[in-house]
């Protein structure tokens, strides 16, 4: 088969380009093809059960369309399935975020069910789909691209309360240390550092924070003004 033929530029790839600059990575999604396609042609599978496979040349990767189902808590509960007959759509629709569920086909042709290039217009954080809430992370990496891009962005209101739904679910308390840390690294090395603890400021998340603002508490301000306000 020819892979090309059904292979797309897909994430945060297409995000930036759309953004006007270079990405860092490129990963792509194969539709309509299965493992022993992939392997027939060379690529390297990454793990045993995962359909990710590394490009012999390039070295990029390369998945399968897949989607992925809740079966228990926490952002490990997942049951995936990549069968061949999984649509590119269904694939974008487990992304996070709008911004991060288009694709470019041949010809940079765009691929964009959810509307996301009107929202990195409109510059606005908003959740692709309901299943959102599957996974807490997606909590962070909200929080991230809010200290990425900056203050001119919004996190729409929708977005906010399924955020807000995760929290009141007790699935925030599924997300390990190291994941925690892996986000909160990112953040700190983003150009608004400040806007990821403002964005997780009363989930939870970090209870020093809550200590900040006087909730855990009564000793809630600095000689230079609110504890908050001055770390942040």
């Amino acid at each position: 088969m020819k892979i090309l033929d059904h292979t797309y530029l897909v994430g945060g790839a297409v995000r930036d380009t759309l953004l006007g600059k270079i990405p860092n990575d490129r990963d792509y999604v194969v539709v309509v093809a299965t493992a022993s396609d992939m392997l027939s042609l060379g690529f390297i599978q990454v793990g045993k059960d995962f359909p990710v496979f590394i490009h012999p040349k390039t070295k990029e990767e390369y998945a399968l369309a897949r989607t992925e189902r809740k079966k228990g808590y926490g952002y490990k509960g997942f049951s995936i399935d990549a069968d061949s007959k999984v649509t590119l759509e269904e694939d974008l629709a487990r992304r996070d975020l709008t911004i991060n569920a288009m694709a470019l086909g041949k010809g940079n042709s765009l691929v964009d069910p959810f509307n996301g290039f009107t929202d990195l217009q409109n510059k606005v954080l908003r959740h692709t789909t309901d299943a959102f809430v599957e996974d807490p992370v997606r909590v962070l990496r909200v929080a991230r691209f809010m200290a990425r891009f900056g203050e001119q962005w919004s996190i729409a209101p929708e977005t906010q309360d399924l955020m807000q739904t995760l929290k009141n679910r007790g699935e925030l308390k599924y997300l390990v240390s190291e994941r925690i840390w892996a986000e909160t690294a990112k953040a700190l090395s983003e150009p608004h550092p400040h806007l990821y603890f403002k964005t997780l400021n009363g989930l939870g998340i970090f209870p020093e924070i809550e200590a900040m603002v006087g909730l855990a508490q009564p000793a809630k301000y600095h000689p230079e003004g609110d504890v908050f306000t001055h770390t942040m």
